[in-house]
Parts: C-alpha cells; structure tokens; sequence
C-alpha cells in the first residue's frame, strides 16, 4: 500500500503543463521545428498576404508513388477558397518548382487562382514546367527567377491508349485548352507559343522549348524577371492601390485588379497588359 500511495503523491505534485494564452500560437518544440522547418525557431508574426507554394509534381486523379514529391490539387483548391473568403488576407503569392504533372489538376488549380478576386502574385524559382506553366501565367502578375526555366511541349497521355482517330481529337482538344489558357492570360501570341511548343531539336528525345528567365519576359510569356523582394513589393502596390481605390470610389472590396505590363527589361511602363489585366487604379 505504502507503494502505491508514493506513485499516487507523486503524480498529484506534478504540475500540469502550462497552457498558451487564448490568442496566443503555442511554442513549437525545437526538436519538430529544426525536423520541420531546419530552423529552432518558427516566424509567428501574422501576414496579409497568404503565401502557397506548388512543388514536385502536380497529382491529379492518380496516387503516385510514395519516392515522388507531390503538389495534390485537393490541398490547393481548397487553400483558395479559404483565402478568398477570409477578409483579413488581401493578396497571394505563390511559389512554384514544378515539373508538371496532370494536365486537367494544373488546369484546374490554373482556373481558381485567375477567378479570385484578391490579387495574386506568381514566381517561378527553379522551374515551372509542362502544365505548370497556366499556373505561373494565371496571376495578377508573375515573376521567374533569372536562372528559372520553363519548358513548353505538347501533352502526352499515359496508360491505355486506344488507336483511333477520337483518341487524337481528344488529345488536340486538351491542348487547346491549355493554348488558349495561356494565349488569354499573358501576352505571348497564339502563333509563338505553338512555335515554341512544336519546335525539335532543343529538347533530347521530346519536342518542345526550354524557356529562360529572360526569354520567358521578352515571349511575353511572364512579366518581369524576379525574386521574392520583387514580388512583395509589386503584390503590396497593388494591394495599396486597391485600398485607396475602395477608400475613394467605395467600391466593394471583392473587385479584382492587375498590374502594370512590362517592358523587355522587366521593370513596369504604364501599358495594361492583355486580356487577363484590369487597369490599375491610379
């Protein structure tokens, strides 16, 4: 009994652990934020600007296998449903180092972010391949790092392919899907981007182009060459522009806005860009 009862006191003397102010976002461990994050510590400072990063390969209706680094588009979506309907975040920045993947997923999450009304901002670093390219196209404004890559070339499809001319047709389709994305949300023509689509000889074994930082800016493909300290800077302009806006004309705080177009040199001129661009509020 007498040792039961010392097992009993002892657990009655052992503090609880203290608990984190309502509010307050509880420390984390340095243990999981160094396995984590590779840091001790973790920014707890809240932001207005949501950030989403899309890495690996985009995966679609098909698991794939557990060695691969995946993006799943039922993470995404849902991510910019919520950062639309909360008020407090104002603009998005999204990262992406993507080899491609499904054609239809990219399409999709490619869909969501140039339908939101908040603005958003794209950068590729490393690279923005295959159908990752609607992606980096489909913001308010988007950045590629100047040693980023993109490479353009036809869809390919995998697994049971039936030899019939319907199987062709299905295929060209999707591809002008994915065309005429693109051609409406930057400034690059129809005729070019199917050049640099169609083109052999860049590419070992495939047919397609290997787009640079500048090259991607000068095919009017992407905006401006650049980081994240420029993407900041640009998705804080507009956000600023949209308060003043709202302030001045009381317009609801839904309306969307896009930048200014580039030069070849990446810096801003003043001219709207395409379709997918609304004039900035002066």
């Amino acid at each position: 009994m007498e040792h039961y009862s010392n097992i009993f006191s002892s657990n009655e003397e052992t503090e609880a652990p203290e608990q984190p102010e309502v509010g307050q976002r509880p420390a984390l461990p340095a243990m999981e934020a160094l396995q984590q994050l590779g840091q001790t510590s973790m920014p707890g400072s809240e932001s207005n600007i949501f950030c989403m990063t899309i890495i690996g390969q985009i995966e679609g209706h098909l698991i794939l296998p557990p060695q691969n680094k995946t993006t799943k588009y039922e993470h995404i979506i849902p991510q910019l449903v919520a950062a639309e309907q909360n008020p407090r975040i104002e603009g998005l920045m999204i990262l992406l180092n993507t080899v491609g993947g499904d054609v239809e997923a990219g399409l999709a999450i490619a869909e969501m972010i140039a339908s939101m009304s908040k603005p958003t901002v794209t950068i590729v670093i490393g690279g923005g391949h295959s159908i990752g390219v609607p992606i980096a196209v489909s913001s308010t404004y988007s950045y590629i790092a100047e040693s980023a890559t993109m490479t353009i070339h036809p869809i390919r499809m995998s697994g049971l392919v039936i030899g019939v001319p319907q199987t062709f047709e299905y295929m060209e389709k999707m591809q002008e899907r994915v065309v005429r994305f693109v051609v409406s949300h930057s400034r690059i023509t129809e005729e070019r981007f199917k050049e640099l689509m169609f083109k052999t000889g860049e590419l070992n074994r495939d047919i397609g182009t290997a787009v640079g930082g500048a090259d991607a800016v000068k095919y009017g493909l992407m905006d401006a060459v650049g980081g994240i300290g420029e993407a900041l800077k640009q998705l804080n302009t507009i956000i600023e522009a949209r308060r003043q806006q709202n302030g001045m004309t009381g317009t609801p705080q839904q309306t969307p806005y896009a930048s200014f177009s580039p030069n070849p040199t990446g810096n801003p001129t003043g001219t709207p860009s395409s379709e997918h661009s609304k004039e900035l509020p002066q």
